[in-house]
């Protein structure tokens, strides 16, 4: 091989190393090297896109391992101030209303309304707990419908809080990764409504219609300005990207002392769904 040979040859590897496709013609060698050239080019070239798709799938893993993570320590706090800070507020408001129901005509006026205004107080931070504890409990439907979950959250909401909820759910067809996600969003719809809303009444509605899931939360409580920065709160922020992701809308309309209603709407896709219903079951 002549010197010259020798460095478009060497040139041809460093670009194989570099990956730069030059055309095969510009390399002037026999038939033999330039088929083992050729091979080599491939190889290389293999490997990479492998490496690649370790890499990638390393991380996804290494995701998945660090949400799984967080979901467990989410229920371990949930757990935790269930049994303790939730159970400790509960008493103190029996208490509460224990001495203002019967011995509160005792008291110098100035005492019983503290004594209302610190009931008030722990009956909202009770609220406050239940809307954390909703935030941070499993969010996944496991083997349940969302029709299903939603039913389940509903019955064991209206055992803590004391003000009305009524509710219409029909079945639906969505796939499973939309479920989830419509789970989600209507666990932040109450977490919201519970922490901030101070309602007394409470409507949730799941239906399709015209090849669409609606799903609609609305409350009579305190509301607010649509154009307030602080109206954007982060939960708003979270139903409206999750609507997003599954390719439906989502619309908040809020009056100040009327209430507020949050919507979301996602088109069926009957293929994608019954496919998807079928390779769960």
């Amino acid at each position: 091989m002549t010197h010259q040979k020798e460095q478009q040859f060497e040139l041809a590897l460093q670009n194989l190393i570099k990956d730069d496709n030059i055309p095969h013609e510009t390399i002037d060698v026999n038939a033999s090297l330039q088929k083992q050239l050729n091979a080599t080019r491939e190889l290389i070239h293999t490997q990479r896109k492998s490496l690649q798709k370790l890499t990638n799938d390393k991380a996804i893993t290494q995701d998945q391992v660090i949400q799984d993570r967080i979901i467990q320590e989410r229920q371990r706090l949930a757990r935790e101030l269930h049994d303790s800070v939730s159970q400790q507020l509960f008493a103190a408001s029996m208490l509460l209303s224990t001495v203002n129901e019967t011995a509160v005509d005792d008291l110098p006026k100035h005492t019983q309304n503290t004594l209302l205004q610190t009931e008030q107080i722990v009956q909202q931070a009770q609220l406050e707990m239940r809307a954390l504890l909703l935030h941070l409990r499993p969010v996944a439907l496991k083997n349940k419908s969302l029709t299903q979950g939603m039913e389940d959250l509903l019955i064991e909401l209206q055992q803590k809080v004391s003000f009305k909820i009524k509710y219409r759910l029909e079945d639906v067809h969505l796939s499973k990764g939309a479920e989830d996600h419509l789970f989600r969003i209507a666990q932040e719809t109450l977490s919201n409504t519970l922490r901030h809303a101070k309602a007394t009444e409470l409507e949730l509605l799941l239906v399709e219609r015209n090849k669409r899931v609606i799903f609609r939360v609305q409350d009579n409580g305190v509301g607010f300005k649509t154009v307030d920065e602080k109206s954007g709160s982060y939960g708003l922020h979270n139903i409206e990207e999750r609507a997003v992701e599954i390719g439906g809308t989502c619309k908040i309309v809020s009056v100040p002392s009327q209430g507020t209603v949050v919507e979301v709407q996602i088109p069926v896709d009957k293929e994608i769904s019954k496919n998807d219903s079928n390779s769960v079951s």
